[in-house]
């Protein structure tokens, strides 16, 4: 009979982190959507490329077909559209060091080492803008593990910055297309003012 209370003390400790287990894999499930209908809704369309900081509101989506890339944060309240052609590079760094990077005309820096243990994995996308130049997703923070599900590890998260690092150097490959100049059409040519009185009836 001693045991009983033991058991059932267990049985409610797991029930608890079952319970606590769905709700977060449930919030994250919910973040990725609510993310997804931002960047959608932005891009005018779905993306066909998403990458997500999980945990912390933070995403980024690109759409081939209309040429446009977009950023999001506080779960999608808040995003920036930029032209894919504005992507100037981007950097993974771990730990605050970079470990690679690739930027337009320039020679790829690869990601040549993993680091299992890392406190900090953090993917930067650079743009050619002078008011928002770059945009950090924290693919890792150290923490994160026991709050996401039993794969995401550290190494992973450096994965996953690696496959976009390689995308974006594809993207990056892709010549700027020249802007469409637009030829404006001449102004019509001005009436005379109006007057009063025609001709005729000044010399009657």
């Amino acid at each position: 009979m001693t045991e009983f209370p033991q058991l059932l003390l267990l049985a409610v400790l797991a029930a608890v982190a079952v319970t606590a287990a769905g709700s977060l894999v449930a919030y994250y499930i919910q973040e990725s959507r609510t993310l997804a209908r931002a960047l959608k809704q932005v891009l005018g369309g779905h993306p066909d490329a998403m990458i997500i900081a999980p945990g912390r509101g933070r995403a980024a989506g690109f759409n081939f077909q209309n040429g446009t890339c977009a950023v999001a944060w506080d779960g999608g309240e808040w995003c920036l559209v930029y032209r894919i052609d504005e992507l100037a590079g981007a950097e993974i760094t771990i730990d605050g060091i970079v470990v690679a990077r690739a930027f337009r005309n320039e020679q790829r820096k690869a990601l040549d080492q993993t680091v299992p243990d890392a406190s900090r994995v953090t993917l930067r996308l650079i743009f050619d803008d002078p008011h928002y130049p770059d945009f950090e997703l924290d693919l890792w923070v150290v923490g994160d593990r026991g709050r996401r599900r039993g794969e995401d590890t550290a190494t992973e998260a450096i994965r996953d910055a690696n496959r976009w690092m390689a995308r974006a150097e594809a993207i990056l490959r892709h010549p700027i297309a020249p802007p469409i100049a637009t030829v404006r059409p001449p102004p019509p040519p001005r009436s005379d003012p109006p007057t009063l009185f025609d001709d005729d009836d000044r010399n009657l």
